[in-house]
């Protein structure tokens, strides 16, 4: 069928197809043939194809127009001496055809699938779901794609989070290991692979690899300092588990802050509880054997929610008898009684910094280890007293 005999619907069809097809002619005059091979595919291969158009029916011909408009917008996006009077036209042409790229054809085509795996120890925590948005601005912005599975702080389930992502062809991952995890195969396995992982909050020791963190230490040493400088001389420390490096470095951030004020310290003034149940507990056990300090820092917002029920329960006022800090800064720390005086952790800066690490190693390859730090600060409410 030639041209002529189209009807009017066909020929605004066809004429949609020269518009295309002169912006891939006028991309191709700006550049190198060995470039075009790069892009995929010669000039020759797409005229035959073109030409192949004019006797096409309409199905056909939708799916070439298509072709065609990737050509021209991967030529738009490589190729700087297109102008920008023709970007624009191709930019047009794909709005007005409701063009949305073929995402599985790009991945064939790029050997990338555009999708970003994220691994985290429990989804509905305030802290991991302001990360997992901080991660789902920036990967939007840059035109991935997330899943998101949850370890739910179990090592088995945390292998096989790794091995569903993998499986899935995810171009990288960001990732927050479980408290329990102590072998750091699967992850090294990943990284044999070429699939580079971001870690955040929790980190992997003896694995090199990309990181965003706070200064654990410092947000703890800050905490503490405030308690003792708001007249607290009796302070303990509700940690969480030693294998985890924030849980460590928080203990020391309370130890050092009490030994420069020159307050006694020794372990017996850190004791293990990082949820809402412990930190509830623990509470009243202290209270029975008479050991009730004057200040209390807590790893977590949880434990200091827990320690704040324990507290309201037993009619022991808040902050004029115990002062309690917590770390965080999630929505419970609003809505505590009192409420809470915490540390500003910041995770949705933390998840946007580390999409935007993942999809720069992604896309260019690099092979620089980065450790980036988040900054954080105290957030002063009515757990404490003021300075």
């Amino acid at each position: 069928m030639s041209i002529a005999k189209l009807d009017k619907g066909e020929i605004k069809f066809n004429k949609e197809i020269f518009d295309i097809h002169e912006i891939i002619e006028e991309a191709a005059e700006n550049i190198e043939f060995n470039q075009l091979e790069e892009i995929g595919g010669s000039m020759e291969i797409k005229l035959k194809a073109f030409q192949h158009l004019v006797y096409a029916d309409k199905v056909h011909v939708t799916n070439v127009i298509y072709n065609l408009l990737d050509n021209a917008l991967k030529y738009c996006d490589k190729v700087p001496k297109i102008s920008i009077e023709t970007k624009n036209k191709v930019k047009e042409l794909a709005e007005k055809l409701k063009y949305k790229p073929n995402a599985i054809a790009l991945s064939l085509q790029s050997n990338k699938s555009h999708i970003i795996g994220i691994i985290v120890p429990q989804i509905v925590h305030h802290f991991f779901s302001t990360v997992i948005s901080g991660i789902e601005e920036l990967a939007a912005e840059k035109g991935y794609n997330i899943i998101i599975t949850q370890s739910n702080e179990s090592q088995k389930k945390e292998l096989a989070n790794c091995q569903t992502l993998l499986s899935g062809r995810v171009d990288g991952m960001i990732v927050s290991r479980t408290k329990n995890t102590e072998n750091f195969d699967h992850f090294r396995n990943i990284l044999s692979t070429g699939t580079p992982i971001v870690f955040f909050d929790r980190t992997c020791h003896g694995i090199k690899t990309d990181k965003v963190i706070i200064d654990d230490y410092k947000a703890a040493y800050d905490a503490t300092e405030y308690l003792i400088k708001t007249g607290c001389k009796n302070l303990l420390h509700f940690a969480g588990p030693e294998n985890l490096k924030i849980s460590s470095k928080r203990m020391w951030g309370f130890a050092d802050a009490l030994k420069r004020n020159n307050i006694f310290f020794n372990e017996e003034m850190v004791y293990y509880a990082d949820n809402f149940s412990k930190g509830y507990n623990l509470t009243f056990e202290l209270y029975k054997s008479n050991h009730l300090p004057d200040g209390i820092f807590t790893v977590n917002d949880m434990t200091a929610a827990g320690t704040l029920s324990a507290l309201n329960e037993l009619k022991i006022k808040v902050p004029d008898e115990i002062s309690v800090f917590g770390f965080t800064n999630g929505i419970i720390s609003q809505i505590t009684s009192p409420s809470l005086s915490t540390v500003e952790q910041n995770g949705y800066l933390m998840g946007y910094s580390a999409a935007e690490i993942l999809i720069n190693k992604i896309e260019n390859e690099t092979t620089d280890t980065i450790s980036k730090i988040i900054p954080t600060k105290l957030i002063i409410r009515n757990s404490t007293k003021k300075l």
